[in-house]
This record gives structure tokens, sequence and C-alpha cells, in this order.
């Protein structure tokens, strides 16, 4: 019998195109039979992100991180020649030219694939994010439990 080869990622950017990287590697392991973690982290939190606005009790400091970052994984910015926002419908044309998947879509293959897909708490606490505001079907946890499943890991990638 075969060993389950198992991948993990640490999603760690809040760019488009980056993060689908992220979302298309997992899914391509997850086809080839790995047991796929995301561990997302800081900025990566914000694929996670509902796209409504969800009513929760908040600190000022935690309210003007929630105004800055993007709410959803298709209003995150890209990388390179962002150029005040005109870039990322600039990409998401050509994902749709060429008849690719956007990262919505892949996050919606990644869950459909039972890719395990983690919010890191103590990111969560740090921006003042609550669970309320992340989409639902996904694991909370700390550090610790990224690196339980890392530890055992044939591929283990930062991004």
């Amino acid at each position: 019998m075969t060993e389950t080869k198992k991948t993990t990622i640490v999603l760690f950017s809040g760019e488009y195109d980056k993060a689908m990287a992220a979302y298309i590697i997992a899914n391509g392991a997850a086809a080839y039979d790995h047991e796929v973690t995301i561990f997302h982290t800081f900025w990566g939190l914000n694929a996670l992100r509902k796209e409504e606005q969800i009513p929760v009790n908040k600190g000022f400091l935690e309210k003007m991180f929630g105004k800055m970052m993007p709410r959803g994984a298709d209003k995150m910015g890209i990388s390179k020649m962002n150029f005040a926002g005109f870039g990322p419908k600039m990409i998401k044309h050509v994902i749709q030219k060429h008849n690719a998947m956007t990262l919505p879509q892949l996050i919606e293959l990644a869950q459909e694939q039972d890719i395990k897909l983690v919010a890191c708490t103590m990111t969560m606490d740090l921006l003042g994010l609550q669970q309320e505001e992340l989409m639902e079907g996904i694991e909370y946890a700390g550090v610790a439990a990224y690196l339980a499943d890392a530890e055992d890991g044939n591929v283990d990638l930062f991004i």
C-alpha cells in the first residue's frame, strides 16, 4: 500500500496572483492524491473573507484593519502592475479569455477536493477578524497545528 503524500502551503500573501498560484498548486496536488493543507496567515486571510460586510463588534484598530483589507478573494490586488486597481481587471480579463478558473472558483474547487483550509487564529486576533467574517467550511488553528501537518509533509511551500 502506498503512503499518502502530504502538501502544506502557508499562504501569507494577500495578492490575487500569489493566492491563485497557491490554490492552483493545492488543487493539482489534491488531484494527485496528496493530502493538502493551506494555512492562511496575515494577508492571506483575505482570501477567506466573505465579500459582504458582517456586523461584528470591534474596537477602533480592528475596524481600521477591516476597512483597509480587501473583503474576499475577488477583491485582492495583484503583486505587480496593480495600476490603481486596473491590473486586477486586466488579469481577470485574461483569465476569462483563456477559460481559466478564477481565484474564487479555485477556492471552491479546493473545498470540493477536501483541501484543508485553515485560518491562523493568532493572526485573526491581531487583525481583529472574527469567524463570522470568514467563509464557511474552514478550520481555525494556530501555528502548532500547521507544524503538525507540515512535519511529515512531502511538499511544504510558503507563498
